[in-house]
């Protein structure tokens, strides 16, 4: 049968009807999976929070962990305490026999007693000393003087010298012997120290209050402490302020600072999540199978005592939180259509592989800016100022493209330092609360990175640039390139034969 067109004759309707075959055949050309029966699977871009998550595992104790032992030899007599009692500072948890000790410091008494005896007789000596001394100073004055008048002879004035200068030596004699006597004494009263502290020692007392965790000794045991202190208790300080040991991945750890918050779980209570909140990123690493690690500390409270010392705690550190953000499903950034290449180069429809960078970021790269702008409530003045500082770093970075090719990470770590050192003069004059804001976006700057996703608009599939952000389990932050509502395909199923 053949159709007519009454006004087929006409040229322009000629010509438009040859331009509508045009298209058509040149839309079939360029999206061939259009008509071909394909079946696409699709999530739609929405808004809502991302949250960039590291998980490790680690276990719980306490802050403070106190090992109780014995500073002498001996027979434990008692033991005052058992597993889990609360201990006060000074309670008096276990006792050694005192018998040999006492026995020394009455030893070490006596003979300060002696050495004490010692010292008073050495004064009286020194005084006897002193008393000779003057008589016979006296008397060697009185024969000086006559015997300058020639009344007595020579041999009677040298034995008036002779004695004085002898009475002059026991006066250093027995000045001298006072000062061993008071060594004596030093050294005594050393050694009664030294045997008290050792009775002292055979009481044991809780050198803090807390909760006692193991105890290792039974009364009638001997302890020998000898170039090593036994352990006998371990006690845990405080038992409501604990701490989990994280081991964090060296490829993480450059994104764990302290205060970031920190939530987990421990088998003995499943349905129960606790928080936290890392303290110290500790510079030991560890190499475990040529698995290099990190600990990170992580402080904890415990005020109903659920949490016991040794758990392993399966904890996640929250290391960023973006709230409201548009983001897409992370499957349709690793679609892949059934006609895409294998390896580089353009699919069938001329267009890069979706999930591959290329070419200049997609959107408009100050529509993120003027949202934070918004967010941190800037002044007409602040807006210009930080829309000028975005412009100035865009400019000096696009004066400085030539030169050595640079990977795509090095590009946005050094766009990202040149913004940061634009906005200094922006930063000073914000809050703290406003700078941490600012800092944030930085470093997601820092991280941003370019991908492809096909959106299927009026059932054709269209590649798409864009530029990512944060990522988590099932959604990727969309910087630029989508609008809420893009359908983008996340999968498909072919036609049956």
């Amino acid at each position: 049968m053949t159709v007519k067109f009454p006004l087929a004759h006409q040229p322009r309707l000629r010509i438009v009807i040859v331009a509508v075959a045009v298209s058509g055949l040149l839309a079939l050309w360029l999206h061939g999976d259009a008509g071909n029966g394909i079946d696409y699977h699709t999530a739609e871009v929405t808004r809502g929070p991302i949250q960039l998550l590291i998980s490790a595992t680690g276990n719980l104790k306490a802050r403070s962990t106190v090992e109780v032992g014995s500073q002498v030899s001996g027979q434990v007599l008692s033991v005052n305490v058992d597993f889990n009692d609360a201990v006060k500072k000074g309670e008096v948890i276990a006792t050694i026999d005192p018998a040999n000790f006492q026995a020394r410091l009455t030893q070490a008494q006596a003979d300060l007693t002696s050495s004490l005896a010692n010292l008073t007789a050495s004064h009286a000596n020194l005084g006897e000393a002193q008393a000779t001394l003057r008589n016979l100073q006296a008397e060697h004055a009185r024969k000086q003087s006559v015997f300058e008048r020639k009344l007595i002879s020579r041999s009677e004035y040298d034995a008036a010298l002779s004695a004085r200068d002898q009475a002059l030596a026991r006066l250093a004699s027995a000045q001298a012997a006072i000062k061993v006597a008071q060594s004596q004494v030093a050294q005594r009263s050393a050694a009664v120290q030294n045997a008290e502290l050792d009775v002292q020692y055979t009481v044991i007392r809780a050198p803090v209050d807390g909760v006692v965790l193991s105890r290792t000794v039974e009364p009638g045991q001997t302890v020998a402490a000898s170039f090593q202190t036994p352990v006998l208790f371990s006690i845990a300080e405080d038992l409501s302020q604990m701490q989990i040991d994280l081991n964090i991945d060296e490829a993480d750890v450059g994104q764990v600072r302290a205060g970031l918050p920190v939530r987990f779980t421990v088998d003995a209570f499943p349905g129960h999540e606790y928080v936290g909140e890392v303290r110290q990123v500790r510079l030991a690493a560890s190499n475990t199978a040529n698995v290099i690690t990190y600990p990170v500390v992580v402080d904890v409270a415990n005020a109903d005592g659920s949490l016991l010392p040794g758990m392993t705690a399966n904890a996640e550190v929250l290391v960023a939180n973006r709230e409201d953000v548009l983001r897409l499903a992370n499957a349709a950034l690793r679609y892949r259509p059934s006609n895409a290449p294998t390896a580089g180069g353009a699919g069938q429809n001329g267009n890069a592989a979706p999930g591959q960078g290329g070419g200049r970021p997609a959107g408009n790269p100050m529509a993120q800016w003027d949202e934070l702008a918004e967010r941190l409530h800037l002044s007409e003045t602040q807006r210009e100022q930080l829309r000028s500082a975005l412009m100035a770093s865009f400019q000096a970075r696009r004066g400085q493209s030539g030169g050595a090719a640079v990977s795509e990470e090095q590009r946005r770590r050094r766009m990202a330092e040149a913004i940061a050192t634009a906005l200094q003069p922006l930063r000073a004059q914000l809050a703290a609360e406003q700078q941490q804001m600012l800092d944030a976006e930085l470093v997601l700057q820092a991280n941003a990175r370019r991908a492809t996703v096909v959106v299927l608009r009026g059932g054709i599939p269209k590649p798409m640039e864009l530029r990512v952000g944060l990522s988590d389990t099932s959604f990727t932050e969309v910087l630029a390139g989508l609008k809420q509502g893009d359908a983008v395909i996340i999968g498909e199923q072919q036609p049956t034969p």
